[in-house]
């Protein structure tokens, strides 16, 4: 028996009785993050808190203040957590995340996904870190901090050079393996920041002069081209919070005490900054011989972080409880004013590129007392109660933190 042959006519459309279209469609397996953009201001929080998913899977964003930078941003109840500062997190510890957000200053940036989503990509084994990498499109590098020592000779080994038919937009030539070059630098790259200060307000001129009067060193943040299309694509601002780093001074300096029979020998001041006059926690008055000596503690620098949680923020009397809670041992975090206001410059937290910037277990015996002087906090002959006469605790890790 032979069957009539079909024929497809596009003024009638399909009428073969054997090709139906089903009235259900086949699900959308469709996965899109969306980029969240979080400003906030000096000394506000950006309102949401975070928390590890209960069987141990992902960073999910919980409570969003309202009216906050989080709920301004587009962050939402249940959403699951894939890239802080175009970085993947979900390799990383949870509390390394949230030291990521705690130094990012006042910008960040969030990669996340609808919870039915990601449970669903999760599901068919999607491999999340691509999926996130697939929202950017095509080669999207990070933005590179580079700190550049000038030679005696070759200087800083880059010229500036405006991009043709782009008004404002500057390119570098650098020299081989020259200091610029050394420094993480590429020919090529886009110059978007340097010193501080971003290149779309200064003529090419004014670029110059800049790279003359950085007698010692300049610091610039660069991004390959293609990157930076990717950027401006995505509608997302370059900045050093999002950038890898080479070669920057003022390095972070990590401090670890052990109490000896005088305590750990060296005083805490709250300090107001004369140019500034911002509120700093100084290390001062650091006796010979003592436990903060060897540890490398000089005075005037300022407190950071103590056992890798950040302090700068903190009141006076906390960051104490903090330190005698440590018990017989204690990490601190600590710089030179010049170099906080180098990375202040940058609207940075020093520790953004500090490695040993993690929480430490902080399950060690504290006690109450609190030895003041005028002037500030000393923590010279603190030592821990041996007749168990004051109130031993326990820093516990909570479910979720604030941020």
């Amino acid at each position: 028996m032979e069957f009539p042959r079909f024929t497809f006519n596009p003024k009638e459309g399909i009428d073969n009785p054997a090709l139906v279209i089903a009235d259900d469609p086949e699900p959308d397996h469709s996965r899109t993050p969306r980029l969240c953009q979080l400003k906030r201001l000096e000394g506000q929080s950006f309102g949401f808190y975070l928390q590890v998913v209960k069987n141990g899977q992902g960073f999910e964003i919980r409570r969003t203040e309202p009216w906050s930078p989080a709920e301004h941003s587009g962050l939402r109840e249940g959403d699951r957590l894939l890239e802080v500062n175009d970085e993947y997190v979900g390799n990383m510890d949870f509390y390394r995340v949230v030291r990521k957000i705690q130094a990012c200053g006042l910008h960040l940036f969030l990669l996340v996904l609808r919870p039915d989503e990601y449970e669903q990509a999760v599901c068919m084994g999607v491999d999340l870190q691509t999926l996130a990498t697939a929202t950017k499109g095509g080669h999207c590098s990070r933005p590179r901090l580079c700190h550049i020592s000038r030679h005696p000779e070759q200087g800083v080994g880059m010229s500036i050079i405006s991009v043709e038919g782009q008004k404002s937009q500057y390119m570098v030539s650098t020299v081989t393996d020259g200091p610029a070059e050394r420094a993480g630098v590429c020919s090529g790259d886009r110059l978007i920041w340097i010193n501080g200060i971003m290149t779309t307000t200064l003529s090419l001129s004014s670029l110059n002069r800049t790279l003359k009067k950085s007698s010692d060193s300049v610091t610039v943040l660069v991004i390959d081209s293609e990157s930076k299309c990717c950027y401006i694509r995505r509608k997302m601002p370059i900045l050093p919070v999002l950038a890898e780093f080479s070669s920057l001074p003022h390095t972070v300096k990590t401090l670890h005490l052990v109490k000896g029979s005088d305590g750990y020998g060296f005083l805490l001041r709250q300090e107001k900054l004369q140019v500034t006059r911002q509120i700093v926690h100084v290390l001062r008055e650091v006796d010979v011989g003592s436990p903060a000596e060897e540890a490398g503690m000089e005075d005037g620098d300022l407190l950071l972080g103590v056992n890798g949680e950040p302090v700068e923020t903190m009141e006076h009397e906390d960051i104490v409880k903090k330190i005698k809670q440590s018990g017989d041992e204690v990490s601190l975090f600590s710089i030179s004013i010049p170099g906080r206001d180098f990375y202040r410059g940058l609207d940075i937290s020093p520790l953004l590129f500090h490695e040993e910037f993690t929480v430490q277990d902080e399950r060690k015996q504290a006690v109450s007392h609190c030895n003041k002087s005028q002037s500030g906090t000393s923590l010279r002959h603190y030592v821990p109660n041996q007749t168990g006469s004051f109130t031993t605790q326990l820093s516990q890790r909570s479910s979720d933190v604030f941020l």
